[in-house]
């Protein structure tokens, strides 16, 4: 089977999608990875997998209607060109221009992984309801004959009912994310001579990064010695982003150590006693959370979509209110007066890791949603004289589950009308 994955970012198709797109080429398909830019090093990491690469421009931000509907285009005739079987779609205009785009042409299985609804979706971002009700109309449309719809929490299944993204009629699929790999990111010893608190993330706003800030300076005025890092890459193009100048403004003015980016996170999670998120952007579940729950560090992040998953509170982390800087201080210095649940809360955390978020677990039910894996695939029967722009929706084709039907090992949360 031919299989088309359509990402926002070509970075993205190595770092967070690479195990499953290995997986399919383990199942004995042929994959063709698309993103808007060019990456010599994931064009070449891909390569020796055997995997295909693409680069379909793409305006990553921005509401420009010219743009996208020349991204439309252009995903239109990659599918009339590559002829694939099945096509695999996250992040937004991925999913939206790609969806439309499989619609158009028609005869393709379609799927799309929802790893968080964005921007847009943010609680704080209500001021834009036009722009939040143009998305929802391009996301109806772009799925509307999806087989399945992949999202990582539950909040979203019930955000797209409540903005009519989907219906009833849809199949939407919980997962735990996009997994992590145990074996890479490895449980590692604590820090011994010092507390150190660790944000990885986004360089926005809405991610939480001048909470961090704030309440790392309240905490240092009486723990001098503890530690703070914010990694990151700079946001240029984000309404929420911080840039590189912004920055350099902040590490001056804060007790805060600023690391622009980096392509291996571990030896930083290594480093650190204690993992800190205070987003309040509309996440699906942060990678970053469960590579620092893998290492065996404690969590402390919002009690938001997303975030508040991977946590129990009081078992393996705290969980705070959004944007309350006086809650995320005193859940950061719980951990300076009783340093013995760095070590407990830690362990819980990569027990959970193991349990829940291990990634072949992830990627075997992602394939056996979309009847990739080998022992379990069947041939798609399509009745020729279907309409071929129908043909992706058939809820009888071999292979196909039916709709609010859950197959072996799989976590089906149907939406209630």
């Amino acid at each position: 089977m031919k299989i088309l994955v359509l990402s926002s970012l070509a970075y993205s198709l190595t770092n967070f999608r690479g195990a499953l797109l290995r997986e399919m080429i383990a199942n004995g398909h042929t994959v063709l990875a698309v993103a808007p830019d060019h990456n010599d090093a994931v064009a070449q990491e891909l390569k020796s997998s055997g995997i295909g690469f693409r680069v379909v421009p793409m305006q990553r931000t921005g509401t420009n209607p010219i743009h996208d509907v020349a991204s439309l285009y252009r995903y239109a005739r990659l599918i009339m060109y590559e002829k694939p079987d099945l096509i695999l779609a996250y992040t937004q205009k991925p999913i939206i221009y790609g969806g439309l785009a499989a619609r158009l042409v028609g005869g393709r299985r379609f799927f799309a992984l929802m790893s968080g609804l964005g921007y847009v979706y943010s609680p704080h971002n209500d001021k834009r309801q036009l722009l939040r009700k143009a998305v929802s109309f391009l996301y109806r449309e772009a799925v509307r004959r999806t087989r399945a719809i992949f999202v990582f929490n539950a909040d979203d299944r019930q955000d797209m009912l409540d903005f009519g993204i989907v219906n009833a009629s849809h199949r939407v699929v919980q997962v735990p994310g996009s997994g992590v790999d145990l074996a890479h990111f490895p449980h590692v010893p604590l820090p011994r001579t010092v507390i150190r608190f660790l944000f990885v993330g986004r360089l926005m706003r809405d991610k939480g990064v001048y909470e961090f800030l704030e309440a790392a300076r309240r905490i240092s005025r009486h723990h001098p010695t503890c530690e703070f890092m914010v990694l990151g890459h700079y946001e240029r193009a984000n309404p929420t982003g911080i840039d590189e100048a912004e920055c350099l403004k902040l590490a001056a003015e804060y007790p805060v150590r600023f690391v622009p980016g980096t392509t291996d996170v571990r030896p930083y999670l290594a480093g650190c006693s204690v993992f800190v998120l205070p987003s309040y952007y509309r996440e699906g579940l942060p990678r970053t959370i469960i590579e620092a729950m893998s290492c065996g560090r404690p969590i402390v992040t919002t009690d938001t979509p997303g975030c508040r998953e991977p946590v129990t509170e009081g078992e393996n982390g705290f969980l705070v209110p959004p944007r309350d800087v006086d809650a995320l201080a005193i859940a950061m210095q719980r951990f300076i007066d009783n340093p013995e649940l760095i070590g407990a809360m830690g362990a819980r955390s990569r027990a959970i890791a193991e349990a829940t978020y291990d990634v072949r677990k992830v990627n075997r039910q992602l394939l056996d949603e979309m009847d990739l894996l080998v022992e379990t695939w069947k041939p798609q029967v399509i009745d020729p004289g279907q309409p071929a722009n129908d043909r992706e929706a058939s809820p009888g084709a071999a292979g196909a589950c039916p709709a609010g039907l859950a197959k072996a090992e799989t976590t089906v949360h149907p939406i209630a009308g």
